[in-house]
């Protein structure tokens, strides 16, 4: 699972002024290869197929109006479609973006808003839930309808008209407070992505990709989209079924493979579940499917020790990375061969990286966002004058060179999956879902799924029993009325109601009624620990 001493040479598209030449490259290189397929091969394009796929579909969305600069919403699940429609997209010039399937109408109603696109592709699942979000502005074309289309398009004078700082995409992120915010990345955001994850750990082209990881993830975009199809020329096979991830890990056989932590903590408990752990090491990683992977990534939330070290003793070291969405996905990254244990490596060429006197980690280079979309003082408050992005993240940064995270100094919460999420704002819809719940203050940092601590308000509920199994009962009605508007992974699955009222300036809430976190989770850890249980 190391580099062998032949590094391979950078994929001419890494010499791209564009993701539009990059494509048009790599695709003029390869023409009989598989560039898509689906895992019963009931869908699959040659790179050949795929430019008169692209020019076919640019040609049905240039009749809808589509245009250069104009922002395309994506709601699909991960299909080879997917990525037609948004290289269509691009070499129009346009700039797609994925809405997160899991969302409620009315945060696919705010996001269409604040990206201000007139056209959104849905596949047939998503279609009502997309129309009832979706303003009279917009249209929603079923994916149905992007079927047929003039191959005979002439997609050149559009794509060769996109400029290196042009929007190639918007990747939306949940805030500390508010609304979801627009990173705004550009063509060069993206190549030198690419071209600084190329020196840090190269990787032969025409290989094989598995993409699983939602599109609206700017792990999966830059992992399965941007790298593997248009760059490196690897076949990608989208998954789905969620379910079925490892089975067809085991058929397609990845040259390299990338998760959450989540993805690698259920794998590790299955195969200790089913005696598989104890197999000789290359046994074990030819029944993975995994045996010709030269990189294993995992990154978008901290991992558990010991699942690293699970997977390093049987012959399958995972390099964890570092990165966010303001970074155009990977700021540093453990080598293969070269990885240090709980530290997420070092930085890719290009990047600076600095510790501010607070501890928060600065970073600055050719990755940094082109900004928030339509919110200049956002962009100014997470990009310094001196154009250092503020993290949010507590790091240090060893000797060698290698970076650690050792806290978060926003609230953000990342779950085992690497979903980013407000809890200010799920505790906000608790709170005003009815008139019993008074304080919330929900946890899910690293695992599975969102739980809260509730606290009964003192004027509505007072002479309540917090312990009564009907005042429990009213409660879960309101925890029920937030979830309804919350995407499936921001719900509250479990709660607790507390004896204990809290009070300003006590152990859980400031002077000015914020929540202590940190103070409430070390307080409350049984209660917590026995919601996981």
């Amino acid at each position: 699972m190391t580099l062998s001493e032949a590094v391979p040479a950078p994929p001419p598209a890494l010499a791209a002024a564009t993701m539009c030449e990059a494509l048009m490259t790599t695709a003029a290189l390869r023409p009989d290869q598989v560039a898509l397929r689906s895992p019963d091969d009931s869908f699959s394009l040659t790179f050949a197929q795929l430019l008169r796929r692209l020019a076919a579909t640019a040609s049905l969305l240039h009749d809808r109006g589509l245009r250069k600069g104009d922002a395309l919403g994506l709601m699909m699940l991960n299909r080879p479609e997917f990525h037609v429609v948004d290289a269509a997209a691009m070499l129009l010039g346009a700039t797609p973006f994925s809405l997160y399937n899991t969302s409620p109408a009315e945060q696919i109603a705010f996001v269409m808003g604040d990206a201000g696109n007139r056209i959104v592709v849905a596949e047939r699942r998503f279609v009502d839930l997309v129309r009832q979000a979706a303003g009279d502005g917009v249209q929603v074309v079923e994916l149905g309808e992007l079927e047929g289309g003039d191959e005979d398009f002439d997609l050149e004078p559009h794509w060769r008209a996109v400029a290196p700082e042009d929007l190639l995409t918007l990747i939306y992120t949940s805030g500390t407070t508010g609304p979801p915010k627009g990173v705004e990345l550009t063509h060069a955001n993206m190549l030198a992505e690419l071209r600084a994850m190329h020196a840090a750990v190269p990787l032969e082209g025409g290989g094989r990709w598995v993409s699983f990881l939602p599109s609206a993830h700017v792990a999966d975009r830059w992992g399965s989209h941007y790298a593997s199809l248009m760059t490196y020329g690897h076949t990608v096979t989208p998954v789905a079924d969620p379910t079925q991830l490892f089975a067809v890990v085991a058929q397609v056989r990845p040259t390299a493979f990338g998760g959450v932590p989540r993805v690698w903590e259920k794998l590790k408990a299955a195969l200790e579940a089913s005696g598989a752990a104890a197999l000789p090491q290359d046994q074990l990683r030819a029944r993975l499917g995994l045996d010709e992977a030269r990189w294993l990534a995992v990154g978008a939330a901290p991992t558990p020790a010991d699942v690293l070290e699970f997977f390093a003793e049987r012959g399958m070291p995972i390099c964890e990375v570092w990165g966010m969405s303001e970074t155009s996905c990977i700021v540093t990254t453990n080598r293969p061969g070269a990885t240090r244990l709980g530290s997420v490596g070092q930085p890719v060429d290009g990047m600076e990286l600095w510790i501010a006197d607070d501890g928060e980690l600065l970073v600055r280079g050719p990755l940094v966002m082109a900004g928030y979309r339509n919110r200049p003082d956002l962009t100014a408050q997470a990009v310094d004058a001196d154009g250092w992005l503020h993290t949010g993240d507590v790091g240090r940064i060893d000797d060698d060179g290698y970076v650690w995270i050792v806290d978060r100094k926003k609230e953000l919460i990342i779950n085992a999956a690497g979903k980013n999420m407000s809890p200010a704002n799920i505790e906000a819809l608790l709170k005003g879902s009815g008139p019993l719940i008074g304080q919330a203050c929900v946890v899910g940092d690293r695992r599975a799924y969102i739980v809260a601590l509730l606290v009964l308000d003192p004027d509505t509920a007072a002479g309540l029993d917090p312990t009564d199994p009907d005042v429990v009962a009213r409660v879960q009605e309101e925890v029920d009325a937030a979830n309804a508007h919350l995407a499936r992974v921001e719900q509250v699955k479990r709660f607790r109601v507390l004896s204990a009222e809290w009070l300003p300036g006590g152990d859980e809430l400031t002077p000015t009624m914020k929540l202590k976190r940190r103070p409430i989770a070390e307080k409350y850890a049984g209660e917590i620990d026995a919601l996981y249980a």
